[in-house]
């Protein structure tokens, strides 16, 4: 067994543009950094013999990377005819306007400041394009605004900034809440224990094997943090900025101001619950 899959969720190996499973095509955006991994991943989802295609976060404002996903939509015979969005982070969504002008196609999200066009997305909604089905699973947490889209046929779900394929995500407080958060988290173990996920398809970092581990490792992993927090509270440090130098000290500090965000969102939880 590699490294690779030891790891919780067992990652594939890179993070590469093309196919992920049958349906699900990757198309990787040049924008690395500490926060979005090796890029954000564009999806593009259509039925294996269908000349429709949905687009999935069609990432930053990039023009090549834009053109990029149409060729290899049309690369494959298809034409994208709707764009999907997860959240509104601009890594995700800043390219979502011109990418509407490029196809012609409407933009759906839950946030009404994000949508081209009249219809938005809810939970439960069922999407069809060209024989392809999509669900609407609401995900908040990250932040108020995240979706995911469980891909049946493949036994998949695309998870946004939910869960990655390497690490874990910041719950963006203020518009992100722990609570949320959790509760999407068993939103999605109850997806793969009872719904027959086993793939997810990540906004950044490699797809995933083991739907089920990846989210009962965050699950852990977010009731870690959330212990330490409580401590390092108990124990007269006061401020967020305080209780990240001594809880994320192992972290490097490039990733701090986020982790600070995370913080402020496990404190405003403990105080919810009357734990601090």
């Amino acid at each position: 067994m590699s490294d690779e899959a030891a790891l919780p969720g067992r990652p594939r190996d890179a993070v590469r543009s093309g196919p992920a499973t049958e349906r699900a095509v990757n198309v990787l955006a040049p924008n690395p950094s500490a926060m979005t991994l090796d890029g954000t991943n564009t999806w593009i989802v259509a039925e294996p013999d269908s000349d429709l295609a949905v687009v999935i976060d069609p990432g930053p404002l990039d023009e090549g990377h834009l053109r990029t996903v149409v060729y290899t939509a049309e690369r494959a015979g298809r034409r994208i005819a709707l764009t999907l969005l997860t959240h509104g982070h601009p890594d995700h969504a800043e390219g979502a306007g011109r990418f509407a002008e490029l196809t012609g196609t409407r933009v759906r999200a839950l946030d009404p400041a994000l949508r081209l066009g009249d219809e938005g997305l809810a939970a439960g909604d069922v999407i069809t394009v060209g024989g392809l089905e999509l669900r609407v699973v609401p995900t908040p947490g990250h932040t108020a605004d995240s979706l995911s889209f469980h891909l049946p046929a493949d036994r998949a779900v695309l998870t946004g900034d939910t869960v990655l394929g390497r690490g874990t995500t910041v719950v963006a407080h203020p518009d992100g809440r722990l609570g949320d958060y959790l509760d999407s988290l068993r939103r999605l173990r109850s997806l793969a224990v009872d719904g027959g996920v086993h793939t997810v398809l990540p906004g950044h970092g490699p797809v995933l094997e083991d739907a089920q581990g990846a989210v009962e490792f965050y699950l852990a992993h977010r009731a870690s943090r959330l212990a330490q927090v409580e401590t390092a509270v108990e124990n007269g440090l006061r401020t967020p900025a305080e209780v990240v130098a001594h809880v994320y000290a192992d972290v490097d500090r490039s990733l701090w101001p986020a982790a600070e965000l995370s913080v402020r969102a496990q404190l405003e939880y403990l105080s919810e619950h009357g734990l601090i």
